[in-house]
């Protein structure tokens, strides 16, 4: 199970950091990662991250801006969002997996979104 938490409305230029709680079954997972839909969108993907190596990456719309990472001991992976845009406003989903994709079918348990406002 994954439990998202940290969003919120925010002004265009501000920060706000995402959690993703880890438990049960995705414990065992290699990957975490972090999607969204903007309203009229497909789910996209935002970051990624590998839980033992720590390697990341990012879509071109929020690399410098965003930053994925995670504490194995707590089981958690977070997504600090700055320099925030109008146009990040989305829902927010986490998502485990094991394998090293960009799209939603390569991740197995999802989280139950959180939602991102950016005012202009």
């Amino acid at each position: 199970q994954l439990q998202a938490s940290g969003g919120g409305l925010v002004q265009a230029g501000g920060s706000l950091r995402l959690s993703c709680a880890a438990s049960g079954r995705t414990f065992s997972t290699g990957i975490m990662a972090w999607f969204r839909r903007a309203p009229g969108k497909e789910r996209e993907i935002v970051a990624r991250i590998r839980r033992t190596s720590g390697i990341t990456t990012y879509a071109d719309s929020v690399k410098g801006r965003f930053t994925i990472s995670r504490d194995n001991a707590k089981n958690t992976v977070y997504l600090q969002m700055m320099s925030l845009k109008p146009e990040d406003t989305a829902v927010y989903y986490c998502a485990a997996g094991n394998t090293w994709k960009i799209t939603t079918d390569g991740y197995d348990y999802w989280g139950q979104g959180t939602e991102v406002t950016v005012s202009s």
